[in-house]
């Protein structure tokens, strides 16, 4: 049994020193993976890359629905840990890899109906589209792995365990590097697969991942009446999350079809700016998903000195982090693009949205913590506000009016948003802030 109090006793630089370390590691090594991933597909072919860039909002979509999930199960079983209902924390496991499969289910049948229109909407080039259509297919009917894993993940992670998720998102992410060069090219009996093969990788090495966390994660499902309640539970903590996400996609699919005005190339940019993201906002994405459970098991005791702490904290880290993006989005833009593309065009327009786009990185960290720490808190009301500041309100809007007047204003569209949501989010933390203290005090 996992010592849960150290969330409530250790101090809090300690406890994040501790647990983000893993989580950053297993997430370097899947954002070395998207790379290598969009490197060897750009290798084969632009217009496949250009797939993958089409495709990315329904891969998105399925993190969403995953992980939101299983921030769900999270923050429900840190909870129950610190009130000390551990049979709970277990049915909460449980009832989430339920969830999972059913989920799963329902979006393979989905998201195969209606793969060919949505495509059609993001692409103009007929060897692009038969890319997408395949790539798509393959991994949105074989994704029972991110779910699964999304799951047994968080398990995992409720109870302070970083290094088991470390480990099985490492052994997946090799895993697909190493099956992309063989499948996408083939190598002796292996025949060449193309997309199809970088598909199967990506699917391969999600299995893997899931397998890894399975054990140890796994609990058996309760009683069906428990289950129902739990779920509500669940997905009351998690929605905030989802709907975040899945706005995530809407906007992205929404930014395609305003580049496809221009260029495949443009959407190709668009797509390798947030495969690098991934990467630069390691420090960020890890302290998300460390302080979730901190600011949780901590504000269930009523402890909220230490909620403010741990905000302080990720903000601090997070921010000192992201300036070697902001360096490196600014100053290499052409080094970057030339990993994946040779295209002129590609390159050209990249070199003007990557600096531009890089501005936004620090005001980034407002608006991707706050919505975290209201999650944490139960309020995923305020949490789904921000994310539709950020991603619906201004984004779209800024991006579609910058877009009237050139491609090259709309990239503006960035730090515009990042900078009115993380205003706005750290407003509404400040006054929480100032409630707690006038309670303390009465």
């Amino acid at each position: 049994m996992a010592d849960h109090s150290l969330l409530g006793s250790k101090a809090i630089g300690t406890i994040l020193l501790k647990l983000a370390p893993p989580v950053m590691l297993a997430q370097l090594i899947q954002a070395l993976y998207n790379i290598v991933d969009s490197f060897f597909v750009g290798k084969y072919s632009t217009h496949a890359l250009t797939a993958l860039s089409v495709i990315f909002p329904i891969q998105v979509i399925i993190i969403a629905l995953a992980v939101g999930t299983g921030v769900g199960v999270n923050t429900y079983m840190a909870r129950m840990y610190a009130l000390g209902r551990d049979d709970e924390a277990d049915q909460t496991a449980g009832t989430g890899v339920v969830l999972a499969l059913l989920t799963w289910a329902a979006f393979a049948l989905v998201s195969s109906a209606i793969m060919k229109p949505y495509v059609m909407t993001s692409a103009t080039s007929p060897i692009a589209i038969e890319y997408a259509m395949t790539y798509g297919t393959i991994v949105c009917v074989g994704s029972i792995g991110t779910f699964l894993e999304g799951i047994w993940t968080k398990v995992h992670q409720s109870s302070g365990h970083m290094w088991i998720p470390m480990a099985a998102q490492a052994t997946g992410a090799v895993t697909n590097m190493i099956l992309d060069p063989l499948l996408i090219f083939g190598i002796g009996p292996i025949p060449e697969l193309g997309v199809a093969g970088a598909a199967w990788a990506t699917v391969s090495g999600q299995v893997v991942a899931a397998v890894i966390t399975g054990i140890g994660g796994f609990r058996i499902p309760p009683l069906p009446r428990t289950m129902r309640y739990i779920a509500g539970k669940i997905y009351f903590y998690g929605y905030s999350s989802i709907a975040i996400q899945i706005l995530y996609t809407v906007y992205i699919v929404i930014l395609n079809m305003i580049l496809a005005g221009f260029s495949d190339a443009a959407i190709t940019v668009l797509g390798l700016y947030y495969k690098m993201q991934s990467f630069f906002f390691i420090p960020l994405f890890g302290l998300q998903t460390c302080a979730v459970p901190v600011i949780s098991y901590n504000y269930a005791h009523g402890s909220h000195d230490r909620c403010r702490s741990t905000m302080r904290w990720s903000l601090l880290i997070s921010s000192v982090f992201m300036i070697a993006g902001i360096l490196c989005f600014v100053f290499f833009p052409s080094g970057i693009i030339r990993l994946f593309s040779d295209s002129a065009e590609v390159l050209e327009i990249g070199r003007i949205a990557f600096p531009i786009i890089g501005c936004s990185f620090i005001s980034a960290v407002f608006s991707l913590m706050m919505p975290v720490f209201f999650q944490a808190i139960g309020d995923g009301k305020t949490s789904l506000l921000l994310g539709f500041t950020r991603q619906i309100f201004c984004l779209v809007p800024i991006f579609w009016l910058l877009s009237q007047i050139g491609l090259n204003y709309t990239w503006l569209a960035f730090p515009l948003s990042e900078t009115i949501t993380g205003g706005v989010g750290t407003w509404i933390y400040l006054k929480r802030i100032r409630t707690w203290s006038a309670i303390q005090k009465a």
